[in-house]
């Protein structure tokens, strides 16, 4: 790039830049953008400029490989329904001390690295949750997941405290159940409650495809803006299934609570984050009202 090239990059940043200055993004933060190093430098390199600049990034972490990975090492066979992860009381052990002692510290560590300032914030001090009571998406039938929760309260004020502080929290997927157990969480669903809960402008979700693809087995047939209408319709045809219908209620939900705009982006692009917030033409599937 020429030196007038890069200016018109700054240039074609600015009003985004001036319009989202002290906003609060909610970036929940998963998959393969966490499995490759390259991409993890690049993404949380982005979420250091965007505190740089004025804009609140708050990141919840998934560690759904990583935890696969725990699993399989300790000989732990890992079962999903519609998405989520069926846990038992060994699993949700190995569960958190995996989102405690490698992924969390790993985000922190490598965001300090970078020039900004971040901290831990385990999910376990944040949220509170029941078990969840789960029917299967196709049949309604009931099933039991073990320990997964639904979120029923947010305890805001030490992830706040840290905005306040322009200190990135780095939220865990976990929480603390009025029965005193701890129960796993849905890394989308608790990022759609905190993004609520903070009256956050934008959710954006890092998923291992671009966006909302209209057939899975196309990567370029993203649909680059969805209502909550179209999803509607989009379930009916059996295009949305699988992990990509948590993920879907999760922002349409966010979107009708408050949340101005939800992005879906494909965190293997490099840059994907400010590709979609500071330029003209955008990536990814765009949420509605």
């Amino acid at each position: 790039m020429t030196p007038a090239d890069q200016a018109a990059v700054f240039i074609e940043a600015l009003p985004y830049l001036q319009n989202f200055r002290g906003s609060t993004f909610v970036i929940k933060y998963g998959g393969s953008a966490m499995e490759n190093q390259d991409l993890v430098d690049q993404v949380l390199r982005d979420v250091v400029l965007l505190e740089a600049v004025g804009i609140n990034p708050v990141l919840v972490h998934g560690g759904g490989k990583a935890i696969t990975r725990a699993m399989k090492e300790a000989g732990v066979i890992a079962e999903f329904i519609d998405g989520l992860r069926v846990t038992d009381a060994t699993q949700i052990d190995l569960i958190d001390r995996t989102l405690a002692g490698e992924i969390a510290p790993g985000i922190v560590a490598k965001l300090r690295q970078m020039g900004g300032k971040a901290q831990a914030v385990s999910g376990k001090e944040v949220l509170r949750a029941r078990k969840m009571e789960h029917r299967r998406f196709a049949t309604g039938e009931p099933v039991d997941l073990g320990f997964v929760g639904d979120i029923t309260e947010l305890i805001l004020t030490p992830i706040q405290e840290l905005i306040a502080q322009e200190t990135v929290p780095v939220i865990s997927p976990l929480a603390l159940g009025v029965d005193g157990e701890i129960y796993n969480i849905n890394a989308d669903l608790a990022a759609s409650d905190v993004a609520k809960g903070l009256g956050a402008r934008k959710l954006i979700y890092l998923t291992d495809v671009n966006g909302v693809l209209r057939d899975a087995n196309d990567p370029t047939s993203t649909i680059p803006t969805l209502t909550p209408w179209d999803v509607a319709r989009l379930k009916q045809e059996g295009v949305l299934t699988g992990g990509m219908l948590p993920k879907v209620d999760s922002a349409i939900e966010a979107l009708e609570n408050g949340v101005e705009q939800v992005h879906f982006l494909d965190g293997r692009i490099p840059h994907a984050l400010l590709l979609e917030i500071f330029t003209v033409a955008g990536i990814g599937t765009e949420f509605r009202k």
